[in-house]
């Protein structure tokens, strides 16, 4: 029975303790690891964590475009609104109100407080459209809020 615990107790230089808790074998009684087996379940484990890592990386390119797209909006939408400021205008804008865009003769845009029903429907300039300039001092335009608004 001593000799049996003994050999449970086999002093190893990188192993320090039973031989059963061991994480290779330490008798010749034990299972053999193959270097075939052993190098299947390395490939396997490659090709899961390359896997694992190749979707999350996917998701998060995906992610990249998405927020590219949402920055290219909103850079498109501020040089638009800072285009409508740059318009001329022989008023004082005032956040909340609704000015029609118009074109000049020259091509220039120009913001007036009348519309073209104002005018009679046969207003001097050139119609481009009608916007709301908001508190954030950016501009609303309406034709396209009534399209989203309307059911399709």
């Amino acid at each position: 029975m001593k000799a049996e615990n003994k050999d449970l107790q086999r002093p190893d230089p990188i192993h320090q303790g039973d031989a059963r808790s061991s994480p290779y074998p330490t008798s010749r009684l034990a299972p053999a690891f193959g270097l075939v087996e052993l190098a299947n379940e390395l490939e396997k484990a490659d090709l899961v964590l390359t896997s694992k890592t190749n979707a999350q990386l996917e998701l998060i390119a995906e992610q990249i475009r998405a927020l590219q797209s949402q920055a290219r909006e909103i850079l498109e939408k501020a040089r638009d609104d800072m285009d409508l400021h740059s318009a001329q205008c022989g008023f004082r804008k005032i956040p909340g109100r609704t000015y029609h865009l118009y074109q000049n003769t020259q091509g220039k845009l120009q913001f007036s407080m009348l519309s073209p029903q104002d005018w009679g429907g046969n207003p001097p300039q050139h119609f481009i459209g009608s916007f709301r300039l908001e508190v954030d001092m950016s501009w609303t335009n309406l034709e396209d809020q009534a399209a989203a608004s309307s059911p399709s």
